[in-house]
């Protein structure tokens, strides 16, 4: 069943009950309220009569009945009563509507009261049917009982009375479901607009794919509403914002998650903002900003997603390696086939021991650093990371020498690998660009490793332009770089956090124009 024929049925059931039960409860408050004033009415016309001083003089005379029963009657015309009857203390009637029964004893059984001297309301079954009256007792002038004024409101009469006002309860409830059928239809349409007339069912599959997206998006997501109230946040967000919970962000005022937020200004301006670099606690990141508009092109809100500048960084140099080593590849392919050349000719003039020397000659470059990696350093991840460092360098025309001396062994477990490969490799990789950059015809990177001691000892010496004077501790923040490319400044800042997390520490020694040695520290036990 549609969602706009539920809300139409319900809301017409709640209508339908609603009037039912109000029409009821009216119809049975107005004939308890009518009863009440009807039998009311009767008391007061019963002890008006049973004062007046002709009904008590003449119950002092022989035939009482000619006096009374014209007065009787003429009270009974009067007030509408369907009857007004005048009794002895025996219960014999001196006046009735019907004349025939005057001289006869009343009925209905309700005089005791009223021989005591009380005045009562009662429903009894009369000489002329079922009735309200109201009964007084008629006193001598010694304060004595001698006889009863009865006077009766017919009950057909009142139900009457109450049917005529529940057909117009029951028109009035009709025009009201009416309105109420109306009124459900539309709010069924309004519902059913609002909600892109969408069923409950495709809402909830929409609302799961959406979390499903949120947390698909490794990006951070945060959205506000046009009050500046967060609605929406994924968890990459979450995470970056230092927040457990949902609970903690949304809801909240967005200057009060994010202080220097722009997505306020955003609102305002309706003008989105792409790629722009902002701070969020200690990270860098990127973010971008677009307003939410609805289909009348109002601002209703705005969403910002932001995403680490470090990983961005990451991405973009492992894209410039990737360049770089396919301009190398391209380069050694040349280099080889040259070799191969010289092989072939080589092997056609029947120079067979040149050839072979050849041959010996550059594979035993390959296999010795190799042998001498497997042998020193155990740990298969940094061994793997220097080997391709040497391929690279070798590519690169570069020297790329490790001491013999070296010993990597004793490396304890609880020092993360991740750690020390962004360590070592983003020195050397800053060793080889700096002995590219200066131009000199000795391009070597030497590196150096012990762990002799307490401590892990990482050195790593180029023969680079070395680092002006003045430039410690800049080096090591964050953008900061001495050369011109775009997207430096970031591997020394990657080397310092890691060192940071390992507890260790990182210094240099620079000679301008002729190299700069780089020692990093890192103790084997935590402190």
């Amino acid at each position: 069943m549609k969602l706009q024929t539920k809300l139409i049925i319900i809301i017409c059931s709640l209508i339908i009950v609603v009037i039912v039960f109000l029409s009821l409860l009216f119809q049975h408050m107005l004939a308890a309220t009518l009863r009440e004033q009807i039998g009311l009415r009767a008391l007061n016309v019963a002890e008006s009569v049973a004062a007046v001083p002709l009904v008590r003089d003449a119950f002092q005379q022989q035939e009482p009945h000619k006096q009374i029963q014209p007065f009787a009657e003429m009270i009974r015309r009067k007030t509408g009563a369907e009857y007004v009857v005048v009794g002895n203390k025996e219960g014999i009637r001196y006046s009735h509507p019907v004349e025939e029964r005057i001289g006869k004893k009343m009925v209905g059984g309700d005089n005791e009261a009223v021989l005591q001297g009380k005045s009562i309301i009662s429903e009894a079954v009369g000489s002329l049917g079922p009735a309200i009256r109201g009964k007084a007792p008629i006193f001598d002038d010694n304060g004595q009982v001698i006889g009863i004024v009865s006077v009766g409101f017919m009950l057909e009469d009142i139900q009457k009375i109450v049917w005529a006002y529940t057909e117009k309860i029951l028109l009035f409830s009709i025009i009201a479901l009416l309105l109420g059928v109306i009124g459900s239809v539309l709010i069924a349409r309004t519902v059913k607009k609002s909600i892109h007339g969408l069923e409950p069912k495709e809402i909830g599959l929409l609302y799961q794919e959406k979390q499903a997206i949120l947390e698909a998006i490794r990006e951070g997501l945060i959205a506000v509403n046009q009050d500046g109230m967060v609605t929406m946040v994924n968890k990459t967000a979450m995470s970056m914002l230092g927040c457990e919970t949902e609970q903690n962000v949304l809801g909240k005022y967005i200057l009060h998650v994010i202080p220097h937020s722009r997505l306020l200004e955003v609102m305002k301006t309706g003008r989105a903002e792409y790629d722009v670099e902002m701070g969020i606690g200690e990270q860098t990141v990127i973010a971008n900003r677009i307003p939410i508009v609805d289909k009348n092109g109002c601002v209703i809100g705005a969403v910002s997603t932001f995403r680490n500048k470090s990983e961005l960084y990451r991405l973009a140099k492992e894209l410039s390696q990737v360049k770089s080593y396919a301009e190398a590849l391209r380069a050694q392919t040349h280099e080889f086939s040259n070799k191969l050349y010289v092989i072939s000719g080589l092997i056609q003039l029947e120079s067979y021991e040149e050839a072979l020397e050849l041959i010996t000659k550059e594979t035993n470059v390959q296999q010795d650093i190799v042998r001498f990696v497997m042998k020193e350093i155990s740990d298969p991840v940094i061994g793997g990371l220097l080997i391709g460092k040497f391929s690279k360098a070798s590519e690169l025309k570069i020297m790329f020498d490790i001491d013999r001396q070296s010993s990597f062994r004793d490396v304890p477990s609880t020092i993360d690998r991740d750690h020390l490969v962004t360590i070592i490799g983003n020195i050397i990789d800053n060793a080889m660009e700096a002995v590219l950059e200066n131009g000199r015809e000795e391009k070597r990177v030497a590196v150096f490793f012990t762990d002799l001691g307490e401590d892990l000892i990482i050195e790593v010496e180029d023969t680079g332009a070395g680092i002006p004077d003045g430039l410690y501790p800049q080096i090591f923040n964050k953008g900061f770089s001495t050369k011109s490319a775009a997207n430096r400044g970031y591997g020394l800042d990657l080397v310092q956090k890691s060192l940071t997390a390992l507890q260790g520490h990182i210094t240099y020694h620079t000679e301008e124009g002729k190299g700069t040695v780089f020692t990093v520290v890192i103790p084997k036990r935590r402190r």
